[in-house]
Parts: C-alpha cells; structure tokens; sequence
C-alpha cells in the first residue's frame, strides 16, 4: 500500500518571484485545501531563491493551483526526483564552513562588528571560540556558530 503512494507522486518546480517563496508556499496549500487538490508536500528552501517545490500526482494538479496565485510565475517542465531535492531536508549545522584559523566577523552580540580567528569550533553544540583582534589581551570568547560571518577561509600554519 506505501509504495503505491510513493510510485503515484512526483515532485515538481515552481518558479515564483524572488523572496515570495513562503507566500507562495502558504497560498498553494490553501488553495489546494479549499479545492480539495492533491497537493502532498510544499517545500521553499532558502538555499533556493525564486523557487519551491511541490509533490503532487501531476503536473496538471499544480498547474490548476498556480494559476491565478499572484508571483507564481510558472511550473518548470519535467519533474524532480526525490533523490534531487533530499539535501534540502537535512538540516546544516550553524557551523558548517568554519573551520579552525578562519578569520569571521561577529554579526550579533556585544561584539558585533569586530573582527576575530576562530581558534575552536565544536560541532555538536554549534558553537566557535575566537580571539578579537582589536582586544588588548586575548581572551577567547564562545560564540554561536549562526552569530558569526566567514570573511577568509585559511589553515593555521
């Protein structure tokens, strides 16, 4: 019985305006909804800017909800494998693309602004130690993975 479910979807792309992604989203399952559609799934990764997608049985199916929604522009043709878009469903850890001697910039806090090298990084509670540049001693400060901007990737020597 579950693998019919599986077999008789597929998942499509829908290109909207930029930055719509979510209201999208939101009116597409609303619609569907109040239409009784088939609309099995609604995805808007942020790492996918300008589109969403869709798990439906057909194209037809999503078609019949964009059409009159505002900054949904239009269903690309063809459909995704589920294979394609599973990256977009395990989450990323705050700390992923910091690595030990990179040089960030804190983004929030009471250091914000400041300029330091990440001297630890532990990945399982997602956080960073840095020293500030502009301190006078050095004293390593422990911050949040997602509270930092990577300005130059590089290797301690």
């Amino acid at each position: 019985m579950n693998e019919d479910v599986i077999e008789d979807t597929e998942i499509y792309v829908v290109k909207t305006t930029a930055n719509q992604e979510r209201s999208v989203a939101a009116l597409i399952a609303k619609v569907a909804e109040k239409e009784n559609l088939d609309v099995r799934a609604i995805l808007a990764p942020d790492e996918l800017k300008g589109y969403i997608l869709v798990e439906a049985p057909s194209p037809e199916q999503v078609e019949q909800v964009i059409q009159t929604l505002p900054h949904a522009r239009t269903l690309i043709k063809g459909a995704s494998t589920f294979t394609e878009v599973e990256h977009f469903l395990t989450p990323k850890t705050a700390v992923v693309g910091i690595t030990e001697g990179s040089i960030v910039e804190l983004i929030s806090g009471p250091f914000k602004g400041e300029k330091a090298r990440v001297k630890r990084v532990d990945e399982t509670h997602e956080e960073i130690t840095v020293e500030l540049f502009e301190a006078m001693v050095p004293i390593p400060i422990t911050v949040r993975g997602d509270n930092v901007r990577v300005l130059k990737r590089e290797e301690e020597d």
